[in-house]
């Protein structure tokens, strides 16, 4: 009896750890930005389809809601591809994924006037509500470019209700490893054939990630007092195509349930008043901090190994420092 009852005090005294060591719920949308590719315009269409093919592969593996933002112009980077570049887009709609406006250009909303942006976004819709169509589908999201939501607040809200009045609801962010930026060294190093260093990256990456996500959780209980339905900001790239499941797999152990957009935008926060308006682009958590007269500081800094990486690797060709053409 005396032995039953130690173990049961043990028990107790156990149930607080683990309990403690149970990742909480959480949830999170997945968003991909710059279909159908980011790098669309040194990749063939060959290329972008199979990196379309491994990102879809993934996310219907793993049956994850996921929307994809397009810019239309990519469809048209090289003469002879825009069936097959329209096809990749295709493959999203065709695994019963959602595809949303990223503007024609990628213009920026801050260095652009209204009308030209408005432009860009109807031109944007051309392709895209064709193929959405043709799936039962509608569009439904728009997400700025650089999330500039504009300079000043006039601006802002004319565009707002620009886009309300096409039938828009806007995708904000909330989280933002900057998959990007890791993308470009990414692609040098396959261009290499350096596998080491390939790893590197993804584990840098990972890291960075994972850093990310845990300022962002924290910053959300600071400034809204809970963690709301995170909404990440990801891209069409080989970085992603090759390990989108590592990703997935680190959200998970954070405590990740994946959500659709769809559910994500019902969260509350999404309401907030945000009268945020800058020279440069800020994440939702950023946007409602900075709306309150809050700035927020301390968000983890692109490794500097990474800026060296860059400078070792060998160059990219000249094309991929211009920006793609704008038709």
């Amino acid at each position: 009896m005396m032995k039953i009852a130690k173990l049961h005090v043990l028990a107790l005294l156990i149930a607080p750890v683990a309990f403690s060591q149970t990742p909480p719920q959480r949830q999170v949308a997945i968003t991909i930005d710059d279909l159908p590719a980011s790098a669309a315009h040194l990749m063939s269409a060959q290329e972008i389809s199979d990196m379309t093919t491994h990102i879809v592969a993934t996310l219907k593996q793993q049956q994850i809601p996921a929307v994809g933002f397009v810019n239309e112009s990519k469809l048209y980077s090289r003469t002879g591809e825009v069936d097959a570049r329209i096809a990749a887009l295709n493959q999203w709609l065709d695994a019963g994924l959602e595809l949303g406006n990223h503007a024609f250009s990628h213009p920026s909303f801050n260095k652009v006037g209204l009308k030209e942006f408005e432009e860009s976004v109807i031109r944007g819709e051309t392709v895209t509500k064709i193929l959405l169509a043709q799936h039962g589908k509608k569009m439904r999201y728009f997400r700025h470019p650089f999330l500039d939501v504009g300079r000043d607040l006039q601006s802002r809200l004319d565009l707002e209700a620009f886009l309300t009045a096409r039938g828009y609801r806007i995708a904000p962010v909330t989280l933002d490893p900057w998959d990007w930026a890791f993308a470009s060294i990414y692609d040098a190093a396959k261009k290499s054939g350096d596998t080491a260093v390939q790893q590197q990256i993804v584990a840098a990456f990972l890291k960075h990630a994972d850093a990310v996500f845990d300022y962002d959780e924290k910053f959300s209980r600071d400034l809204l007092g809970y963690e709301p339905h995170q909404i990440i900001l990801l891209h069409g790239n080989n970085l992603e195509a090759d390990h989108l499941g590592d990703l997935l797999d680190l959200l998970r152990k954070r405590g990740y349930q994946f959500v659709s957009l769809e559910f994500a935008l019902n969260d509350s926060a999404y309401s907030l008043p945000n009268t945020y308006v800058g020279e440069h682009g800020a994440d939702w958590l950023e946007q409602w901090s900075i709306s309150r007269g809050r700035i927020p500081r301390g968000s983890p800094e692109f490794p500097p190994e990474m800026q060296k990486l860059r400078r070792a690797l060998p160059p990219l060709p000249p094309e991929a420092l211009a920006p793609p053409p704008v038709l």
